[in-house]
């Protein structure tokens, strides 16, 4: 990509889950931050955010990566993840990990240039209309770790509202977990399944032809269940519909 005087550079950081089951989500937001201008930068050794880790209780360990995580971004301007749970770890439980430790500053540091990819978008390059469209109607759950750690949730609603062709209906519930939860879906899969549930039934009342989310985790629980209730409705990345690589079903 060219350079030029003023134009704005982030890092990507595309997430594990990303990197290793969905590229296309990677690739949509790159052409959603390429198309307002933005240079999209991947630095060589990023690797993970530590969350699995932390969450599963191995400080230590979360600590190693988290901390390697830290090194390669230094100096790497604003960061960008297609993901609310990655972003909270960051923002928010980068914090926790690294108190009292040599890491705390470069931590609050990192923190306070990273963004979740539609809060990016909205609040920073103030975009809502990013040329997407869709012919069908849509509706969206709110994953957990954005809504609750990061406060986004207007910022995709924005993005929706902009999308031509298409009809967004209100998901009843849309707040509710889907049940996921990354390491929690493994030790209570009995709770989670009891959440998913609730979930698709909330689905089923609104009669969407696409589910949208801004986590891959949760588009991957919910897409689950779609499939084993044989479902029409498909589950999708935000990034994904609007850099158009959603078709509509005729």
């Amino acid at each position: 990509m060219s350079s030029h005087a003023g134009r704005r550079r982030v890092t990507l950081f595309v997430t594990c889950i990303v990197d290793q089951l969905y590229p296309s989500i990677g690739q949509a937001t790159v052409q959603l931050l390429e198309a307002q201008g933005v240079e999209v930068h991947v630095p060589r050794g990023l690797t993970c955010c530590g969350q699995m880790a932390f969450n599963a209780g191995f400080r230590d360990a979360a600590y190693a990566v988290a901390g390697r995580t830290i090194e390669v971004l230094r100096g790497q301007g604003d960061v960008v993840l297609p993901s609310g749970s990655c972003g909270a770890m960051i923002r928010h439980l980068y914090g926790e990990l690294f108190a009292h430790s040599p890491y705390a500053r470069p931590a609050a540091e990192l923190a306070a240039r990273t963004y979740e990819l539609s809060e990016y978008l909205v609040d920073v390059l103030g975009v809502t209309d990013v040329g997407a469209h869709y012919r069908g109607r849509i509706t969206y759950h709110d994953a957990c770790h954005g809504l609750r750690f990061l406060g986004v949730g207007r910022q995709a609603r924005a993005l929706l509202g902009k999308v031509a062709g298409a009809e967004v209906r209100p998901l009843p519930g849309c707040e509710q977990c889907c049940g996921f939860g990354g390491l929690f879906a493994v030790k209570q899969h009995a709770i989670s399944e009891a959440m998913l549930e609730r979930k698709l039934v909330d689905l089923q009342t609104v009669e969407a032809d696409l589910l949208v989310t801004g986590d891959a985790s949760c588009m991957t629980q919910i897409a689950g269940g779609l499939s084993r209730h044989r479902s029409a409705m498909r589950a999708r990345h935000l990034a994904e519909l609007l850099a158009n690589m959603v078709d509509a079903r005729p």
